[in-house]
């Protein structure tokens, strides 16, 4: 089922890497090796106090291509309810994808995009080209609200274990597909993030996916992404000239 639908769908989720601007723009003060390539197995960045340096322009391997999180070698412990709306939503070819409408990714397929990290000492913010969005992790010692009004990211807050920036996110709305293969999330979803940034050019994230709704135990999935040195952002506005929803069929 993975048909015309989906992979316009992993082609908006990874617009970054077919559409970014000020291409072979040179970054600055990056290591580099002879020929002046970027020298993406140089050690990895610090800050002061040793703090690994997560911030720069990574894109995703698009080795993976479709986003399923069952793929991989993943067992997804799902409920009976939440197989019967995947197996609906993959009858219908996924034309309710939100995505397919210009909504908004959820998480994680929003974290198999293209994003920009920028890091200071009390917040990471995450630019994603994808719908030009953000998100904010505070480092700050907040704690995650008590009664949260669900979102489409949610709200996180982060901490540094060793060198790996340890993110949690709740407040998730239900209107998001976990990927584009239709897994379903609720508003009980929590994720918690991984991000190691293992040399200069690689960059890993593990996602730990705990929804008690549709899923009868929590499950982890990995990420990798590259660094997108040479490179910037573009914006990306979907509704812009968009002409395929009206198109969108089901069975």
């Amino acid at each position: 089922m993975r048909d015309v639908l989906l992979a316009g769908l992993l082609a908006a989720a990874t617009a970054a890497v077919l559409h970014a601007q000020w291409i072979r723009y040179p970054t600055p003060g990056i290591p580099r090796l002879a020929d002046g390539t970027p020298n993406l197995l140089a050690p990895t960045p610090r800050l002061a106090g040793n703090r690994t340096d997560l911030s720069g322009l990574w894109g995703p391997d698009l080795k993976r291509g479709f986003f399923d999180i069952a793929t991989g070698g993943v067992t997804v412990p799902m409920q009976p309810n939440a197989l019967a709306l995947l197996q609906e939503r993959q009858a219908n070819h996924a034309k309710d994808h939100p995505h397919a409408r210009c909504l908004p990714l959820g998480m994680p397929l929003m974290v198999s995009a293209s994003m920009k990290i920028i890091q200071t000492p009390s917040v990471v913010t995450i630019l994603y080209e994808e719908e030009s969005t953000f998100r904010q992790v505070f480092l700050d010692g907040r704690k995650l609200p008590d009664d949260p009004q669900p979102t489409w990211k949610g709200y996180s807050i982060g901490h540094w274990e060793g060198d790996a920036l340890v993110i949690e996110t709740a407040g998730l709305n239900a209107k998001a597909w976990l990927d584009q293969a239709g897994h379903p999330q609720s508003e009980a979803l929590r994720l918690t993030e991984r991000y190691t940034r293992r040399d200069f050019g690689h960059l890993t994230i593990r996602i730990t996916i705990d929804d008690p709704k549709y899923y009868s135990a929590a499950w982890t999935v990995t990420q990798e992404h590259a660094l997108m040195a040479d490179d910037e952002l573009l914006e990306n506005v979907c509704l812009e000239n968009e002409k395929d929803a009206d198109h969108l069929t089901s069975k």
